[in-house]
């Protein structure tokens, strides 16, 4: 490569018909500034293009950093929304599994209370069978009894007794009311 040194001490040969000297050096001179000028943007140019490659290289690795911290963050996402999928799909599928839990318990429960009232009538029943039984059976012994102790007195043997005991006027009345009910169940 030609340098402004070289423009300056380049000598041109002399002949009879050439160029002026004076002309020539001019421009030389004009070319050899131009051309210092030039070298020295050329080389400002090369420092910045270093500069700038030295800063694309220094973009370039935060763009990649930038794009992998965006994949990771993409990952990132994708995982919780599967982790929030699979929660969602276990919570739902506990809430499946309390609500057949609630309804079997509440069915069994229902059968049980159904059961204990089933159990509860029938001993209800059994009682009140038994209870009219007793009382049957009682009133058949007072029937029998009262039939047994007045059948050998007559009426007229149970008024005077009565009549006899009552010194009171609430018994006499008594006493009245107990003969009536005696003639009476007499008749039928």
């Amino acid at each position: 490569m030609i340098t402004p040194l070289d423009i300056q001490h380049k000598e041109f040969p002399k002949s009879v018909r050439g160029y002026k000297e004076e002309e020539v050096d001019g421009f030389l001179d004009l070319l050899t500034l131009d051309f210092e000028k030039l070298i020295e943007d050329n080389q400002r140019l090369k420092e910045q293009v270093k500069s700038l490659g030295t800063e694309l290289s220094r973009y370039q690795k935060t763009e990649n950093m930038v794009l992998e911290t965006l994949e990771a963050a993409k990952a990132l996402m994708e995982d919780i929304s599967e982790s929030a999928e699979r929660r969602a799909e276990i919570l739902l599928k506990n809430a499946e599994l309390d609500a057949e839990r609630i309804t079997r318990e509440a069915r069994e429960s229902v059968e049980r209370y159904h059961e204990e009232i089933l159990g509860l009538k029938n001993r209800l029943n059994v009682f009140r069978t038994r209870y009219r039984t007793l009382l049957e059976a009682e009133l058949e012994k007072f029937d029998t009894l009262s039939t047994e102790l007045f059948a050998d007195k007559d009426m007229e043997d149970i008024k005077r007794m009565l009549e006899h005991t009552a010194t009171e006027p609430n018994a006499k009345a008594f006493a009245d009311k107990t003969l009536v009910n005696l003639r009476a169940d007499n008749e039928e």
